[in-house]
């Protein structure tokens, strides 16, 4: 899938850290949802993501003790917040494997059972 924001780079780096703040997350192609969600930030605060991101991707090889390093940090509080955000909303990027959190986590009441979850509002297509 293409990225509007990401590269390649800090695509994969957004996936790494997704998958170290959420484990299971990156099945689920969250580096397509955050990329969505920073199109349509305003300037600012795309740029306090993508400087989170480059802050924290060096963690990526040294995994959850290194990335652990940085745990009070505002940084690492708005990286896991996306991360979190991308699993438990229950997004599937197109072509990813998934299954979604909300079957993971057997999160099935009734009216949540029935919804036909659309991203277009994000410029996700099925």
């Amino acid at each position: 899938m293409t990225m509007i924001v990401l590269d390649q780079q800090r695509a994969d780096a957004v996936r790494s850290l997704c998958e170290l703040l959420v484990p299971g997350s990156a099945r689920v192609g969250p580096e397509v949802y955050i990329d969505a969600l920073l199109a349509r930030m305003p300037e600012p605060e795309r740029a306090a993501v993508l400087a989170a991101v480059d802050t924290l991707a060096p963690c990526v090889d040294g995994g959850a003790e290194a990335l652990g390093e940085h745990q009070l940090t505002p940084d690492f509080a708005l990286v896991r917040a996306l991360a979190c955000e991308a699993f438990y909303s229950d997004f599937v990027a197109p072509g990813a494997a998934g299954p979604g959190a909300w079957d993971e986590i057997d999160f099935k009441p009734p009216l949540a059972a029935r919804l036909d979850k659309d991203w277009s509002y994000l410029g996700v297509s099925r």
